[in-house]
C-alpha cells in the first residue's frame, strides 16, 4: 500500500540563534483577549469566554518578507499577536504542566478578510473563510522560553509604513497565556508542536498591497512583512 500522493513537507519555524527547526502540528488562535480590542469590534468585554479558532498549518508564512495579499477581499486587517509553541502536550493540564508544556515565543499577524468576516457573522455563520486563506498568519523565528523574558507582561508594537497603530501590553490579556492554554487543554488534547494565537491588542485597521507591517514584541522577536 503506498500513498496516493507525495505529501507536503512539515511546516518549521526557526529557532533564534540556533540551528534548530519546530515542526508545527496545529495552530489555535484565541479571538478576542483584549477588552479594548473587544470594545472597537463592538462586542462587551465583560461577556468573553475565549474564542478559540483555527489556522491550516500550510498558509503559515515564516520569517520576514512578503506576504501574499489573498483573493476575495477589499478590507484585509492586521492583528499583531504574541505567540506561544509548546514542545509537549496533554489533556485537562494544571498551571505547572501548560508551564511546562511551552517552548517558546515568537512575534505573529493574525491577517482577517474583515468584510468576509462581517458578511459572515450577519448570516450566523461560521467565519471560517475570514482567518483561513493562504498566508493568513505569519511568525518570527521563536525564542526558547528561559531566554524570552517576561513575555506575560511586556510591550506589543506594530507600525504600518512606519506609523505605530498599535501599542500595548501582553499583561492586559483577558485570558492569560498560561490561563488560555489551561482552558484549550480542556477542549482538546495539546500536542507538541501546537501554536497558539494569543489575540491582539486594540489598533487594528486595513492594509493594501505595497504595506510594510512592522511587529515588535519586546524580549521576545521582531517581524516585518510586506504585502504583495
Amino acid at each position: 500500500m503506498g500513498l496516493i500522493f507525495q505529501p507536503a513537507e512539515p511546516t518549521t519555524i526557526p529557532v533564534q540563534d540556533s540551528d534548530d527547526l519546530f515542526p508545527v502540528n496545529r495552530i489555535f488562535c484565541i479571538g478576542k483577549n483584549y477588552a479594548d480590542h473587544v470594545r472597537e469590534m463592538g462586542s462587551d468585554p465583560s461577556d468573553t469566554p475565549p474564542c478559540v479558532f483555527m489556522k491550516p498549518t500550510g498558509c503559515l508564512v515564516v520569517g520576514d518578507g512578503d506576504l501574499p495579499y489573498p483573493s476575495a477581499t477589499e478590507d484585509l486587517h492586521y492583528e499583531g499577536e504574541l505567540v506561544v509553541a509548546l514542545s509537549k502536550g496533554g489533556k485537562n493540564l494544571d498551571r505547572a504542566a501548560v508551564e511546562d508544556a511551552i517552548f517558546g515565543y515568537g512575534a505573529g499577524l493574525d491577517m482577517t478578510r474583515r468584510d468576509v468576516q462581517a458578511g459572515l457573522k450577519e448570516r450566523r455563520l461560521p467565519w471560517d473563510m475570514a482567518k483561513s486563506f493562504d498566508g493568513c498568519a505569519a511568525i518570527s523565528a521563536l525564542k526558547p522560553k528561559a531566554d524570552a523574558g517576561n513575555p506575560h507582561a511586556t510591550s506589543l508594537k506594530l507600525s504600518v509604513n512606519g506609523n505605530v497603530r498599535q501599542n500595548d501590553t501582553t499583561a492586559k490579556m483577558i485570558w492569560p497565556v498560561i490561563d488560555a492554554l489551561v482552558h484549550l487543554s480542556t477542549l482538546i488534547e495539546l500536542k507538541p508542536g501546537d501554536l497558539l494565537f494569543t489575540g491582539t491588542p486594540e489598533g487594528v485597521g486595513q492594509v493594501v498591497r505595497g504595506d510594510r507591517m512592522d511587529l515588535a514584541i519586546e524580549g521576545v522577536a521582531t517581524l516585518s512583512v510586506t504585502l504583495k
